[in-house]
């Protein structure tokens, strides 16, 4: 029995499990926590703690699987490069690339100043250290987490006493970094990397809560109408010159990335991975690209991967998450999915919302197309 190692096992992770068992690998799986919605889904669990390389080495040789992997989570990947090395088994790049995207303070230095696309920043480790930042409005975030936890914006000295305690305790290297606030829409590119290829790159709008701190996500939408075709075909060749920096040869990668003045990307975070929010779902619905296939062919069977010349419609497509506040309990009805084209639920009505970022949390998604991308029928949010 072909078997793989898929490290976590939260929501992301039942679109990797569920694609693996249906191409016939037994599918192993691991996590810090015994409650994670995907262990369920898995033939074998144990608890292991996807930060724990050692501990995964050991599980990977008990076990004798073919690969480690694991989709949407950027702690994950450090570990998931550094035991395939190990080990000798398949993987996408080098367990020091995945560490410079894990590390916003490396991601930015490895960059240089001189890099287009590029922001100012400075870490710190203590309160003295963080202000002494000065150039207002910026962001403070954790240095090594995910999922906007601990992610702040400040306008003062103030501020960052007010929230520099909360925002360095999700960080697991203790330390924050502040960065310069860019004024302008937030798009995301998820592209995939062939032999230092980008064989496949798609500019997509985000949407996140106004009423939230850290960009908290609860939608997507493509074609992105907030970048133009100039601006669009900018921010794809920042990622391709990030993925090039860091060293994103194989594989896919996300990026997220605000246009400064409504044209000119400059990078917030990449991760070599597929994103956290189903987007491969999106895309495969609204070009027919699938993402979460070309990634385990490739990594498990070493074949060439979108290879076709995908046709993007004239229409709007967009991911909805469904959200509610974190200790409440879920119930389906709350959320109207009558037009949807694909709904996924990750509660069961009656079950208690988990507590992950403490403000709005996920319970699941759907995705649906809105309209010709030319309909006046759009929102003023939407056309904003």
């Amino acid at each position: 029995m072909k078997r793989i190692l898929i490290l976590g096992a939260g929501n992301a992770q039942i679109d990797a499990i569920e694609y693996c068992k249906s191409h016939g690998y037994e599918v192993v799986g691991c996590s810090y926590t015994t409650v994670d919605c995907g262990i369920p889904h898995l033939d074998i669990f144990e608890q292991v703690d996807i930060k724990n390389v050692d501990g995964i080495v050991a599980l990977a040789e008990k076990y004798g699987v073919s690969a480690i992997y694991s989709v949407g989570s950027d702690i994950a990947m450090p570990t998931v490069m550094m035991a395939s090395e190990k080990l000798g088994l398949p993987h996408f790049i080098t367990a020091e690339a995945a560490e410079i995207c894990h590390s916003k303070g490396r991601m930015r230095e490895t960059l240089g100043e001189g890099f287009e696309g590029n922001a100012s920043f400075m870490v710190c480790s203590t309160l003295e250290e963080a202000l002494g930042y000065t150039d207002f409005p910026a962001m403070m975030k954790p240095v090594d987490s995910q999922g906007q936890r601990g992610c702040y914006r400040v306008e003062s000295a103030d501020d960052i006493r007010e929230h520099f305690a909360a925002s360095i305790d999700y960080s697991f290297e203790g330390r924050v970094i502040i960065e310069e606030f860019i004024d302008g829409p937030e798009v995301s590119v998820n592209a995939y990397m062939q032999d230092g290829r980008m064989k496949f790159a798609i500019v997509s709008d985000r949407y996140a809560f106004d009423e939230y701190p850290g960009g908290i996500i609860k939608e997507h939408r493509v074609p992105s109408s907030f970048a133009d075709k100039e601006a669009q075909a900018k921010t794809v060749d920042l990622a391709e010159r990030i993925a090039k920096r860091i060293g994103i040869d194989n594989g896919p990668c996300y990026f997220q990335i605000k246009l400064r003045g409504g044209n000119e990307p400059v990078i917030l975070e990449v991760t070599p991975r597929l994103d956290g929010c189903h987007m491969w779902n999106l895309i495969k619905h609204y070009c027919g690209a699938d993402l979460l296939d070309a990634c385990f062919r490739h990594l498990l069977e070493g074949e060439s991967v979108l290879d076709g010349d995908y046709v993007m419609p004239d229409e709007e497509w967009a991911l909805q998450f469904m959200s509610k506040e974190p200790n409440t309990k879920f119930s389906r009805a709350d959320f109207d999915t009558s037009d949807s084209d694909y709904a996924c639920y990750y509660y069961d009505d009656g079950d208690r919302v988990l507590k992950i970022n403490g403000y709005i949390e996920k319970c699941g998604y759907m995705i649906r197309r809105i309209g010709s991308c030319h309909s006046d029928e759009r929102s003023e949010e939407e056309s904003r």
